[in-house]
């Protein structure tokens, strides 16, 4: 009899953690070992309802979600930051994307130590929750940290899906694309966080603005695409993103400036996949303070088209230095107006972007592409090699095999022997009885 695994988590969410949630548990799955169950949860103000939408692919889930827990389980797991890790289960797994800067909150560190493990999905955001100490009285010595076993389990993309391709089953979202006029795109793909200009998280009001500089007043300008939403796909959200991207382009002193698109809604994987491989995107920007991976650069890498990001955090474990354009800069404090509770603290550090590579990696990319398909087609090699789904389920696989052996195993109930009862031979002759 297989021990029950229960996972708590945004499954059906239009969401990092939700895409995230979906891998993990087909992983669980697909390792045969275990009775996996699902608990749906939310994530967010994001929308629910990606299974049903894209039921052809993720509805075999619907069979494994369950409404509550009948019992305790045997493994519990929580999708979801570490504040809110609870133990549930005989043993209990916190798994996070972790924190984009240098430490994670008090709380963070208390909930990892409500569990019996701890799942990542990079080095760096390991490092932070090693970093992350405070003093727990008076005592200079009494030190809080997690004491818990930290283990890296990177975020594996399905090659099924994200690959080169050359049709396009969206026609929609392809002509939408095909409309504008520039034959060299870049683009960008992260929800627009708070934070003053310059100060959110994914960097994306900076992002538009040296877009804006660095193109303006020059012949044969690339287009930006901005695939962007903040909390939801509302038509509200919407307007507020072109009202924000209308004021920096105010901003800007130039006669001629490019071009900045907006793309707005919930994608599938499939729609994402079109999009980065539409011919006019030629390459993906990704000038953020801080991954705890970095999901859709690992995607788009997979396309093999070249990649402009920072330095620094989450998305370098998978990322090239010789094969992508990655920018350097420092880390400093994070400002006041990007702080959100128990999540991005104040007395913590992201990266700030050095200008200058910017500007150069701009103009680097459109000025010598064949060269950067070259490197971008290696990137590609190194993602299909080592940051698959299936090298997730096989390190999945270690892991737990290193860390879930003191679970007793539930056992069948086995009766006792028996002596085989000796049965007369039968006479297969037919006999009829008067």
């Amino acid at each position: 009899m297989k021990n029950t695994f229960v996972v708590s988590c945004p499954i059906d969410t239009y969401s990092g953690y939700g895409a995230r949630s979906r891998d993990f548990v087909k992983s669980i799955i697909e390792l045969d070992k275990y009775d996996v169950k699902v608990i749906s949860q939310r994530w967010g103000h994001t929308t629910k309802g990606f299974i049903e939408r894209n039921k052809n692919e993720w509805g075999f889930l619907n069979d494994h979600i369950i409404p509550g827990l009948q019992e305790k389980p045997d493994y519990w797991c929580m999708v979801t930051v570490p504040n809110e890790f609870s133990a549930v289960g005989k043993y209990n797994i916190g798994l996070t994307a972790g924190i984009e800067t240098t430490n994670c909150d008090m709380e963070w560190v208390d909930g990892c130590n409500r569990m019996d493990l701890i799942l990542t999905s990079s080095e760096h955001s390991k490092q932070s929750f090693l970093n992350s100490k405070y003093q727990h009285s008076n005592n200079k010595d009494d030190i809080k940290q997690i004491t818990k076993p930290i283990e890296v389990l990177f975020e594996g993309a399905n090659l099924d899906v994200y690959n080169v391709i050359n049709k396009f089953q969206n026609k929609e979202l392809y002509n939408q694309i095909d409309s504008i006029s520039e034959d060299f795109a870049y683009l960008v793909v992260g929800h627009w966080m708070q934070g003053d200009f310059g100060h959110d998280r994914k960097n994306i009001a900076f992002t538009i603005k040296s877009f804006y500089e660095t193109f303006k007043d020059k012949p044969n300008q690339p287009a930006l695409i901005l695939k962007t939403s903040k909390v939801n796909a509302s038509v509200g959200d919407r307007e507020g993103i072109l009202r924000r991207i209308e004021d920096i382009k105010k901003s800007i002193i130039g006669k001629n400036l490019p071009s900045v698109y907006l793309l707005h809604g919930e994608f599938s994987d499939i729609e994402m996949n079109e999009l980065y491989n539409h011919p006019k995107v030629k390459s993906m920007i990704s000038f953020t303070k801080g991954e705890g991976f970095g999901r859709p650069l690992l995607e788009f890498s997979l396309v093999d088209k070249p990649i402009i990001a920072s330095g620094w955090s989450g998305h370098v474990d998978f990322l090239d230095k010789d094969s992508t354009a990655l920018c350097g800069g420092k880390v400093n404090p994070i400002d006041k107006s990007a702080v959100v509770e128990k999540m991005l603290i104040a007395n913590s550090g992201w990266f700030d972007i050095d200008h200058n590579y910017v500007n150069h990696f701009y103009n680097e990319i459109i000025n010598n592409y064949d060269n950067w398909l070259v490197k971008a087609k290696n990137q590609g090699k190194i993602s299909r090699k080592e940051f698959s789904f299936d090298k997730m389920t096989k390190r999945i696989s270690e892991i737990f095999d290193k860390n879930l052996t003191d679970l007793p195993k539930k056992m069948e109930l086995k009766l006792p022997g028996m002596d085989k009862i000796k049965m007369p031979k039968k006479n297969n002759k037919l006999k009829i009885v008067k």
